[in-house]
C-alpha cells in the first residue's frame, strides 16, 4: 500500500466505522456528479466507477448510520456493461487503485466506459437532471469533437495540480485532501507530459496551473505560493530564487510566474519569475474568421483544445447577430464571445462585455481594444444589469444603456449558475434571445426553470462533449420569449 493510500484509508477507518466495507451492488442509472445511484438494505449508496446496469462490488469511502446515503468505489465487476473498457489511466482507475492498496485520483470518471457510451450517458443525466430540477422534458443531442474519437484522451489545455510535501506535482483523491503523485496525465494535450514539469522539485507551492495551447509551443506555468511561504517575505524570495533555477532547462516558450492573492477573490499579483505573465490563444472558424486573445495566468479559458472554436460556432449560430444590434455578454471573461459578436453587430451595433474579475476585464480590453462597439464593463453581473434597468437613458459611462434596447444576451456563468436575482434582471432587459452556455446541468436547470416561470421557452438546447472520459458536459441552450410573455410586452 502506498503512504498516501494508508493515510487516507486509515483517516477513513478512524473517522467512519462503514468505510471500507465491501458491498455487492446492481448498479442503477447515472446521476449528475459521475456516479451510479444503487441501493443496499433500502439505503441509497452513490457509487462511482461503475456503469448502469453492472452488479460490482465496492468499497464504502463514506457511510455512518445517520447518512442520507452512502458513497463507494467500485473495487471489482462482477457483471459488467457491454461498454466497460480497460481505463486509460492506471491513476484514475478504481479497480488497480484498490488493488494496491490506495484511492483514485479525482478527474477521469468515466474512463472506463466507451466514448460512444459516455455522450449517452451524459444526455441521459442532463434529462433527469432537467427533469427533477427544472420540471422540464428536455431533450438534447450530443455532440462529440471528431478529433477525440475513439479514446477520448490529449484534449486538456489546462491542468490544475496539487504539491506533495516533497514538491512532486500531485493530484487529489476525490473529495479529499489526499494527493497521489503523478507523471503523466493522458486528458492533457501531448504538449503537457512532453514538458516533464514531473521532475521539477516544486517545494514550498500549494498547486502549479499550467496553460498548453493547442497551437505552437506556447506555456504558462503559474505557482501558488503555501500560505505559510506567501506570508514571510524572507520564505517568499527564497522559493522564487530556487524555483527560477529549477526552471532554467524548459523551453524557451514556457512562461513561468509566481501567483499571490491579498485576499480569497482579490486580483492576481504576479511574480514573473521568465517569459510572460500571459500566453496567446488562437481561435480559428470556418463561417465567423480567427481572432487572437491574450489570456493571463488568473484569465478563464475553455479547457479543451477546440472548445472555443466550438462554443463560438454554437453561440454564434444561436444568437444570428444582425448590424447595428445590441447584445449583452455576461460573464464575458477574455472576450472569447465578445469579440466575435463585435463583428456581427458592425460598427453601428454595441457588444456590453460584463466581467466580474479584474484580471479577465484587463484581458477582454486588451483583446477588444480595437473593435469600437464593444464595451468592457467590469463588476458583478446582477449589479450592472440593475445600473442598465435604473438608468437606461444614462451614458454606458455612467451605468446605462445610451438610451438603447438589449436586444440579446448571452451569459457563460460558472459552474453556481446565474442565480435567481440575475436571471430576473436578464428577464427584465426584455431582450429578443437568450443564449445560455452551461457547464453544469444542475444549475442550469434551477436557471432555466427560473426563466421559465418568467415567460421563457426553450427554442433549442445541445451538449456539447468538451471533457471526454469525465462526467462533465457543456450545453448552449436558446431561450425565446413565450407567446404569453409577448402579449404581456406587448400591452405594457
Amino acid at each position: 500500500m502506498t503512504s498516501t493510500g494508508s493515510q487516507t484509508a486509515a483517516h477513513l477507518a478512524a473517522h467512519d466505522k462503514d468505510a471500507g466495507q465491501i458491498l455487492t451492488l446492481e448498479v442503477g442509472a447515472m446521476a449528475h456528479g459521475g456516479h451510479c445511484v444503487a441501493r443496499h438494505d433500502g439505503r441509497v449508496v452513490f457509487v462511482r466507477h461503475a456503469i448502469p446496469g453492472e452488479i460490482v462490488n465496492a468499497a464504502v469511502t463514506a457511510g455512518g448510520e445517520d447518512a442520507r446515503f452512502w458513497r463507494a468505489d467500485t473495487v471489482s465487476v462482477v457483471r459488467p456493461s457491454e461498454f466497460r473498457r480497460s481505463h486509460q489511466w492506471k491513476l484514475a482507475d478504481s479497480i488497480r487503485a484498490h488493488a494496491s492498496g490506495r484511492f483514485p485520483v479525482g478527474g477521469a470518471e468515466f474512463g472506463h466506459i466507451t466514448l460512444e457510451h459516455q455522450r449517452r450517458l451524459k444526455a441521459q443525466v442532463f434529462r433527469d437532471t432537467m427533469a427533477r430540477i427544472g420540471k422540464l422534458n428536455v431533450e438534447a443531442p450530443v455532440v462529440g469533437i471528431t478529433e477525440d474519437e475513439p479514446t477520448g484522451l490529449h484534449w486538456r489545455t489546462r491542468n490544475a495540480f496539487s504539491v506533495t510535501t516533497t514538491g512532486r506535482l500531485a493530484m487529489n483523491v476525490h473529495r479529499s485532501a489526499s494527493v497521489v503523485p503523478v507523471r503523466n496525465i493522458p486528458l492533457g494535450v501531448r504538449q503537457l507530459d512532453a514538458l516533464q514539469l514531473w521532475d521539477i522539485d516544486f517545494t514550498g507551492a500549494a498547486r502549479v496551473e499550467v496553460a498548453t495551447p493547442s497551437h505552437g509551443e506556447e506555456v504558462l506555468v503559474v505557482i501558488f505560493p503555501l500560505d505559510t511561504v506567501a506570508a514571510s517575505k524572507k520564505q517568499l524570495e527564497h522559493h522564487i530564487a530556487q524555483w527560477r533555477k529549477r526552471m532554467i532547462h524548459l523551453p524557451s516558450k514556457v512562461s513561468v510566474v509566481v501567483g499571490l492573492r491579498a485576499e480569497q477573490f482579490g486580483p492576481l499579483e504576479v511574480v514573473r519569475l521568465r517569459g510572460r505573465t500571459w500566453l496567446t490563444e488562437v481561435v480559428e472558424t470556418e463561417a465567423f474568421g480567427v481572432h487572437t486573445f491574450r489570456v493571463s495566468g488568473d484569465g478563464f479559458w475553455q479547457v479543451h483544445r477546440d472548445a472555443p472554436a466550438t462554443l463560438v460556432k454554437a453561440v454564434l449560430e444561436a444568437l444570428d447577430v444582425q448590424p447595428g444590434q445590441v447584445v449583452a455578454d455576461l460573464y464575458a471573461g477574455a472576450g472569447l464571445f465578445s469579440k466575435f459578436i463585435a463583428d456581427g453587430v458592425g460598427d453601428d451595433g454595441l457588444v456590453l462585455s460584463v466581467e466580474a474579475s479584474p484580471g479577465a476585464s484587463r484581458d477582454a480590453r486588451k483583446n477588444l481594444h480595437d473593435a469600437k462597439q464593444a464595451c468592457v464593463i467590469n463588476g458583478l453581473t446582477d449589479r450592472i444589469i440593475g445600473s442598465w434597468l435604473q438608468r437606461p437613458d444614462a451614458s454606458l459611462a455612467k451605468g446605462g444603456l445610451d438610451g438603447r434596447q438589449v436586444d440579446a444576451v448571452v451569459l457563460d456563468p460558472p459552474r453556481a449558475g446565474a442565480g435567481r436575482a440575475t436571471i430576473t434582471r436578464i428577464h427584465q432587459l426584455a431582450a429578443e434571445k437568450i443564449v445560455y452556455v452551461s457547464c453544469d446541468p444542475a444549475s442550469f436547470a434551477r436557471d432555466t426553470k427560473w426563466l421559465v416561470e418568467h415567460g421563457w421557452e426553450i427554442e433549442d438546447s445541445t451538449i456539447y462533449d468538451l471533457f471526454p472520459d469525465t462526467y462533465h458536459m457543456e450545453t448552449v441552450t436558446t431561450f425565446r420569449p413565450s407567446a404569453a410573455l409577448r402579449q404581456s410586452r406587448d400591452n405594457d
